[in-house]
């Protein structure tokens, strides 16, 4: 008798969890139609997948810590380019600026008139571009058209007429999720407005007249400063690099360099506004925008999976074990063909084998533009969930605070500065031979599925 009372308690007990548990189920809101669907994060074009994860980022044990101490990080998971940004890549960028500048100039627009108004005088999108219309470069009715886009004749060469590059400007908008985050600077609900103050993208600080007080805009001349390698050393014939390097297309599997800080955000934005091969396949557009990776990102892709590596390829030397040079430096005090004999500044990316997470040229060939802005105690200040320091550097603020951390080294640097834990910087709007970048983004992805 006890032993079938014990089995019904049993039973019963059982009964009331199962249906506690789905009652509480029932407790939720249904999914509304049409977001049952789950969705599927696809891989795009190019890029290497780098888990969420725990790290160590910073100078190893035997290494100098003054400018890098050792630090534990936790970072979301991102996509991140298997190579540096190449010639060819920018140089799609460079050719959709001007065709659009171009198409403007010709009217191809898909409407008729210019308004800019309705009839209640509110403001109405600009006349969106035909990119259907092809341009006949060749015809002299299309030139004279585009007149405005050409250099003026004072300016050529040999009479030749040639794109000005100078006109060349790309424009776009951003969030300043910085500043409209202050307390400061929030909304009123009892005023019923904001009481705060913006510095604008010109660097003034004016007050907050509504949410569009926190988009920024900027106009950023695309074309890469081909005279850098010129400028950069002194005492040599660098002159046909800045002549062929970046048009030529000898030289389209090489990193593009020459390109400011600026300039590689901009191309990230227009990268996004590509909407990508994920939208032409899974008709969904990718939860997250390019953008140029955060310091912590950079080395964490860098290390590969492997904690306290020197070097991306996880040994303590650049040379392998045949004694050959693995990534594209100055070894040997000045010997620049000791790692190449074909090349003695950049080298097409991905000469060299990349690391355990499949990235190439995370040491050496040029070094690489980040987001983070560079402070000697940087890794002393910065959280360590998704480590992060950003500045909007005001035209006129003092040089030290355009500081923006470049990672990896190039091909002028010796052994030191392709570690993994040396951080070193350039000023934003400055343009060097020797730096180029790559893009990340945040990943959505929570498994390896389709990987």
């Amino acid at each position: 008798m006890k032993r079938w009372i014990t089995y019904v308690i049993v039973i019963t007990t059982s009964l009331l969890l199962s249906s506690c548990a789905k009652d509480t189920q029932n407790q939720y809101l249904t999914l509304g139609k049409g977001t049952g669907k789950k969705y599927f994060e696809p891989t795009p074009y190019g890029m290497v997948y780098i888990d969420r994860g725990s790290f160590n980022i910073g100078a190893n044990d035997d290494e100098l810590k003054g400018y890098a101490p050792n630090k534990r990080v936790s970072t979301e998971a991102f996509w991140i380019d298997d190579t540096e940004i190449t010639n060819n890549e920018y140089r799609q960028f460079v050719y959709w600026v001007r065709d659009k500048k171009a198409r403007e100039l010709l009217g191809q627009t898909y409407t008729d008139f210019l308004i800019t108004e309705d009839n209640y005088g509110n403001p109405i999108d600009p006349p969106e571009i035909n990119w259907d219309e092809r341009i006949e470069w060749g015809d002299p009715e299309y030139q004279n058209a585009m007149e405005e886009l050409y250099l003026p004749e004072q300016d050529r060469f040999n009479f030749k007429k040639s794109i000005d590059t100078r006109k060349l400007v790309y424009e776009y908008y951003w969030v300043d999720y910085q500043q409209a985050a202050k307390r400061s600077n929030a909304y009123n609900y009892e005023t019923q407005r904001y009481e705060g103050n913006v510095v604008n993208e010109k660097g003034e600080l004016v007050p907050i007249q509504n949410r569009s007080s926190f988009l920024m805009r900027e106009s950023v001349p695309v074309y890469p400063d081909t005279l850098c390698w010129i400028r950069d050393f002194a005492y040599t014939y660098n002159e046909p690099f800045t002549i062929k390097y970046f048009s030529h297309p000898a030289f389209d599997d090489y990193p593009v360099v020459g390109v400011t800080w600026k300039q590689a955000k901009a191309f990230c934005d227009w990268r996004t506004d590509l909407k990508g091969f994920e939208v032409e396949r899974f008709k969904e557009e990718p939860p997250h925008d390019f953008r140029l990776p955060t310091e912590t990102e950079w080395e964490v892709a860098a290390r590969g999976g492997m904690m306290n590596n020197k070097y991306p390829w996880g040994s303590y030397y650049a040379r392998n074990v045949n004694g050959c040079f693995v990534a594209n430096f100055k070894p040997n005090r000045g010997n620049y063909v000791a790692d190449s004999e074909t090349s003695t500044t950049t080298m097409k990316v991905g000469t060299f084998d990349p690391n355990p997470y499949g990235v190439y040229d995370m040491a050496g060939n040029v070094a690489e533009w980040t987001s983070t802005a560079y402070f000697e105690a940087g890794y002393e200040t910065v959280h360590d969930m998704n480590p992060e320091i950003q500045y909007n550097a005001r035209p006129d603020d003092p040089a030290v605070m355009k500081r923006k951390v470049i990672r990896g080294g190039s091909w002028k640097d010796i052994a030191y500065f392709i570690q993994t834990s040396t951080r070193t910087y350039e000023y934003q709007d400055t343009s060097k031979s020797y730096v180029g970048f790559r893009c990340v983004r945040t990943s959505f992805r929570n498994d390896l599925q389709g990987k």
